[in-house]
């Protein structure tokens, strides 16, 4: 029973259960494309089925992976058939469970005002937005942002950061980013700037068929 209920991998080198973090981000990619799709359905044609349909798996994943075992949570177990040819990257199990906390009092929360009260609110909008965020940078950047608030609540040093962000180190020549490459960062968003206002009236035109103003001409 103690192996099948606990939290984190025992792995050789490390003294503490650890997690493959690559996983991890796969399956919040997973998550991030099942809400993102769920919200557009709800944007363009206000249909809340499926976002109803992905809290109720949000929560059964997170409450498994929380208050069973990682291992058999559905999304996490998908992750590592995608990823299984990766070389994994050990994450310390600790500050994962208290991220994955916050994970079960978001979806809670969403679960019970979409499901049970069956209404929505800005209150839905700004914890979807933040699930959303949380899922995001996990999966393209991997910075999980429950862990940052991991030492707020314990003594505990964590350890086994992605990207070893936890140890203090310097950074490397190819980290650093020059003052050209800022200036070009802000050049190009001074750029989109510039055409959303120059080009919005252009770029609202709804496009014409092609193929479709091509067949008309020849059937004349």
């Amino acid at each position: 029973m103690k192996k099948l209920i606990k939290f984190g991998e025992d792995v050789e080198g490390f003294n503490i259960p650890v997690l493959n973090e690559r996983e991890i981000r796969a399956a919040a990619g997973i998550l991030f494309l099942a809400t993102f799709t769920s919200l557009l359905f709800i944007l363009f044609n206000e249909n809340f089925v499926p976002i109803k349909y992905v809290i109720t798996i949000f929560l059964a994943d997170f409450l498994v992976r929380v208050f069973i075992n990682p291992g058999f949570s559905p999304t996490l177990i998908l992750a590592r058939l995608i990823v299984s040819n990766q070389t994994p990257e050990y994450v310390g199990a600790a500050q994962k469970k208290f991220a994955w906390i916050i994970g079960v009092v978001l979806a809670a929360s969403m679960f019970i005002f979409f499901i049970i009260v069956n209404a929505y609110s800005m209150i839905t909008g700004i914890i979807c937005l933040i699930c959303l965020i949380f899922l995001f940078f996990e999966s393209a950047f991997g910075i999980c942002l429950g862990c940052k608030f991991y030492p707020l609540f314990f003594k505990d040093k964590v350890q086994y950061c992605p990207g070893e962000v936890c140890d203090v180190k310097k950074k490397q020549d190819i980290q650093k980013t020059s003052f050209t490459q800022l200036l070009v960062l802000l050049a190009f968003i001074a750029f989109i700037v510039l055409t959303v206002l120059v080009m919005n009236d252009r770029f609202s035109e709804k496009p014409h068929d092609l193929m479709g103003n091509q067949s008309i001409e020849q059937t004349r």
